[in-house]
């Protein structure tokens, strides 16, 4: 497909890495750095690969943002069809609270 880009298990994926397409765009398009995207997916390597998934996308954006959306309605109607338990919503709202200060979910 690409170098940089590969189609596995009907998903883009950065080759070689577990790291989807989708979530090296999502940081993309929230205007963070190539720099940036690869602190938050160290497994990519190098900027070259983050460069490398950027530009797949800007040559295949219409290909990439259908995907995108295929993928968000997919997610979507499993949230609906599987909600959480009302038991593990809670304990999860118990143990997890965003810590601004650390920028973590504890």
């Amino acid at each position: 497909m690409d170098t940089y880009v590969e189609k596995r298990n009907d998903g883009y994926f950065v080759s070689c890495t577990r790291v989807s397409l989708d979530s090296v765009v999502s940081e993309f398009r929230r205007g963070r750095s190539p720099e940036s995207i690869l602190q938050s997916f160290p497994m990519l390597g190098s900027l070259v690969r983050v460069y490398g998934a950027i530009t797949f996308y800007l040559e295949h954006e219409d290909e990439v943002d259908d995907y995108t959306a295929r993928q968000i309605e997919r997610w979507e109607e499993l949230r609906k069809d599987h909600p959480l338990p009302e038991r593990l919503k809670t304990k999860i709202r118990r143990y997890c609270y965003w810590d601004r200060s650390q920028r973590a979910c504890h």
